[in-house]
């Protein structure tokens, strides 16, 4: 073999070593890069396998826990405040302690013929008079089964009205002019000095009332 020709041979030795040696680096690297990429997606898997891990340790069902329980930045809704009773009625001074309270009225017995006014508490004030504006508790009941069909207790207020002038029924009229402030009494009442036989929707019959007089001006 000449010179020439063995240097030619070298050569082309050389360059199939060199091609061989760059065939193997570029295969190292796809591998190193699809093992790159591999370890990646078991990362991601483990941290979506922590994060529900998490989460079910802390409820079966996280929408409803975090709807169920309020956030720490809320107030919690207070509680429904109750219902005041009704304020106690204003006393006229000196007055007896019981017309802070409201009275049990019961029913009358046999027949009622006339205006009947029963002392229960003496007051110690001036006298009703004809036309002043007398401000009162009351309870009305049905003389003859002792309902209750009217109370100013129980809208949590006296009522006021004048007296004496037609304002009020006759029996109301008639019944507590003269009356002192401060008293409490029994009105019994007949059908025809209260409402009559109850037309329009009112209490009929006969009734009978237990008045407060709290203040006559």
């Amino acid at each position: 073999m000449s010179e020439h020709a063995g240097g030619q041979e070298t050569k082309a030795r050389r360059r199939l070593a060199e091609q061989l040696a760059e065939q193997k680096a570029a295969e190292a690297k796809r591998r190193r890069q699809a093992w790159a990429g591999a370890f990646a997606g078991i990362a991601v898997v483990a941290v979506l396998i922590t994060v529900f891990v998490m989460v079910g340790q802390r409820g079966d069902d996280p929408l409803e826990s975090a709807a169920g329980t309020p956030s720490t930045t809320e107030e919690a809704s207070p509680e429904a405040p109750e219902q005041a009773p009704p304020p106690a009625p204003q006393l006229p001074e000196g007055a007896d302690p019981a017309l802070g309270t409201k009275p049990t009225v019961t029913a009358g017995e046999g027949e009622l013929t006339k205006l009947t006014v029963t002392p229960l508490i003496e007051g110690t004030g001036p006298k009703v008079e004809t036309g002043q504006a007398i401000t009162t508790n009351y309870v009305g009941v049905f003389f003859e089964n002792g309902e209750e069909f009217d109370s100013s207790w129980g809208r949590g207020q006296p009522a006021t009205f004048p007296i004496g002038v037609g304002q009020v029924i006759e029996g109301w009229d008639k019944g507590l002019v003269g009356v002192t402030v401060g008293s409490r009494v029994q009105l019994d009442i007949p059908a025809e000095q209260a409402y009559g036989d109850g037309a329009g929707g009112r209490p009929g019959g006969p009734l009978r009332f237990v008045v407060d007089i709290l203040a006559a001006q």
